[in-house]
């Protein structure tokens, strides 16, 4: 019997000194797809490389000798020794593969719960699995189940709805402050990478306007450079605040870059316009105390912090969510893997009633004597009609059966009853 079986190491079980080991090389997912393809004891094969996981998932009549086999393959791959990493893998059999696939896919399983990267590189990894022939039936059924269980645990639960990284949780006080992003100018100051990030995603936003000040104006210019933004000087600083709507500062300078006066005397030219910093230094760019004045928000990498840390617990009710979507789908598949068993005999016997009807229509032309086209066509659309219904309720009687411990001898009884194999003749 057909098994599904799952390999691997995640973030969870292996450090990530092992995990590059085996994901580094660009070549790693051909070579092992090559692999599976030429071990006979593995009929179905997928591998998913990444820098988080690194996971075998393949189909085998021979459940040990196909995981001996993969085990020693990802041994050599990585050039690491079996018994430096095998407390590293995970294995899976059966529904609890179905069940992992599906947690992964809908990115129950990832370090950032509800992140939607994962599933693209899934994706990836079966256009690969795709190409290379590797993918079959099983696989084949299993990979777009997996894409539809994402789908309904992306809409049908708000999983990925809330921020959980720096530079999301900036944009998300950003739209709760101003609503509308559009036509907002954004100040950089310094040239973090969270910074970076926080700018990035405000200008998919819609904001459609950059300044930035760095201490190092040649560092400031190849910033601006990405952002199609427009360079300044520390000098200008307080001549932007004046003209700007979101200011992020990401310095390493041990005082503070903006200071109470410098923001209120900005606000006389400002008419009333809203001023959001986003201060992700430390220590701080932005001195506290402006947070008195009107119509001005700080929020610091404290604060932010805090807006992650909650939509963490919104996203881990979610999951809860999510996670009873995924039995009901593991369930589902389990069912359909359960009538892949009575495919054979009703292939068998589909075929037999073809045979008939074909061998019948050509012993009875002789006394039908001359027929036109369409009358041929109707005669074996009669036919074909009724051998249909006479094998309907056999082949709805097996599918019914499938999974149950007495299905073997129903299907050795039906193959007998219609004589479905020729060594055995008919045995009525």
């Amino acid at each position: 019997m057909t098994k599904i079986v799952n390999i691997g190491m995640n973030h969870e079980t292996a450090p990530v000194e092992l995990r590059e080991r085996m994901a580094t090389e660009p070549g790693n997912v051909a070579k092992a797809l090559s692999f599976m393809r030429d071990t006979e004891s593995i009929k179905e094969g997928l591998f998913l490389s990444t820098c988080n996981r690194v996971e075998a998932l393949f189909t085998t009549e021979t459940v040990r000798e196909a995981r001996r086999r993969m085990v020693s393959f990802l041994s050599e791959l990585g050039g690491i020794p079996e018994e430096s990493f095998l407390s590293a893998l995970y294995s899976f059999e059966g529904m609890d593969v179905v069940k992992h696939i599906f947690n992964v896919a809908a990115s129950l399983d990832s370090m950032i719960v509800g992140e939607p990267q994962i599933l693209g590189q899934i994706k990836d990894a079966y256009a690969e699995a795709a190409k290379e022939k590797t993918s079959g039936v099983i696989l084949n059924r299993l990979m777009h189940r997996a894409f539809h269980v994402a789908k309904r645990v992306r809409t049908e639960t708000g999983i990925g709805g809330a921020a959980v990284s720096i530079s999301y949780a900036a944009v998300e006080l950003a739209k709760k402050i101003f609503h509308d992003l559009d036509g907002k100018k954004v100040f950089l100051i310094g040239a973090g990478e969270m910074a970076e990030l926080a700018a990035k995603h405000l200008m998919g936003q819609g904001v459609n306007s950059m300044a930035v000040a760095n201490r190092t104006f040649d560092r400031a210019v190849r910033v601006a450079e990405v952002f199609h933004a427009t360079p300044v000087s520390f000098d200008e600083i307080g001549s932007q605040l004046t003209e700007v709507d979101i200011v992020i500062t990401s310095t390493a300078s041990p005082d503070y870059v903006i200071t109470y006066d410098q923001v209120k005397t900005s606000l006389r030219k400002r008419r009333n316009r809203a001023l959001f910093f986003i201060d992700i230094a430390v220590p701080r760019d932005v001195q506290p105390e402006i947070n008195t004045l009107n119509n001005v928000y700080l929020y610091d990498i404290d604060d932010l912090k805090g807006v992650i840390e909650s939509n963490m617990a919104q996203r881990q009710q979610e999951a809860i969510r999510a996670e009873s979507i995924v039995l009901e789908e593991v369930v589902k598949f389990e069912n359909w893997l359960k009538t892949l068993a009575v495919v054979p005999t009703i292939v068998s016997l589909r075929d037999k009633a073809e045979s008939i009807v074909q061998a019948e229509l050509k012993r009875s032309t002789s006394a039908l004597g001359q027929l036109t086209f369409d009358q041929k066509k109707v005669i074996q659309t009669l036919s074909r009609s009724i051998v249909e219904k006479i094998i309907n309720d056999p082949i709805l009687f097996l599918k019914e059966r499938a999974g149950r411990p007495t299905l073997d001898t129903y299907l050795d009884m039906t193959r007998r009853l219609f004589s479905l194999d020729n060594n055995k003749g008919d045995t009525g």
